[in-house]
């Protein structure tokens, strides 16, 4: 096994209309472009690993594997899947499919956790918010990721949800400008919430929003979502 400062980190992001995959080197920097395939329509446990799989074709040898999912996530198995996969995806253990297909030891975390780590700077609390098909939270209090909060399905306004209010369909539906007022609205309400210093706003549709942010609110890469991968194996921090 190389040494701690060799490892090569494989990062999966999955999201409901993309899978992305890079290489990242021992400090979290991506040694390759990233691949991205759609993600199968018909999604199924068995697929999954074997669309990932197929991705690693293209990409330089790793020693180890860090995982995105829009979902809850306990020790690597898939507890909720609403936006990818469904129920098919349920009580999923993931990371041990994974493990076994690849070879290599694996990791897998809630998606917007895994950006978070990429994204957030470690001071304070800073909060996490993608904004993709639906809707992903992650919190963290200096540096440390706090337990995750499926905040995307909470009731915001108007009796509806945060993934109803702000998710893709809604901004397909409304229009950017519109969809952006929401999300203005949102932030505002998390603020109060949570009381955060910062909030990372990322997600394939953030290059949609059309708003000025408050000082302490800035856009974040998609990259972040796959240099994150590789906090997932600090010593202290356990998925």
């Amino acid at each position: 096994m190389p040494s701690k400062r060799e490892l090569h980190t494989l990062a999966v992001d999955i999201g409901g209309t993309g899978i992305k995959a890079a290489v990242l080197d021992a400090d979290g920097e991506m040694i390759t472009d990233r691949v991205r395939v759609l993600t199968p329509p018909a999604l199924t446990r068995q697929l999954l690993v074997r669309t990932i799989a197929g991705m690693t074709e293209s990409l330089p040898d790793y020693d180890r594997v860090s995982v995105g999912f829009p979902g809850v996530v306990r020790n690597g198995v898939i507890k909720t899947a609403v936006n990818v996969g469904g129920d098919v995806l349920r009580n999923f253990d993931l990371a041990g499919a994974l493990e076994r297909r690849l070879g290599r030891p694996t990791r897998v975390l809630n998606d917007a956790d895994m950006a978070g780590f990429g994204a957030a700077r470690g001071k304070g609390v800073e909060m996490v918010v993608t904004l993709g098909t639906g809707v992903g939270t992650a919190l963290f209090d200096d540096g440390r990721l706090c337990p995750h909060m499926e905040l995307a399905h909470h009731p915001f306004r108007k009796g509806e949800t945060y993934e109803d209010q702000i998710g893709d369909a809604a901004r397909k539906r409304l229009g950017a400008e519109h969809w952006s007022r929401r999300v203005a609205i949102a932030v505002e309400v998390l603020r109060e919430l949570l009381w955060f210093d910062r909030l990372y706003l990322g997600g394939g549709n953030a290059e949609h929003l059309k708003l000025d942010l408050p000082a302490n609110v800035r856009l974040f890469s998609n990259v972040d979502g796959m240099t994150g991968g590789i906090r997932l194996w600090d010593d202290d921090e356990q998925p």
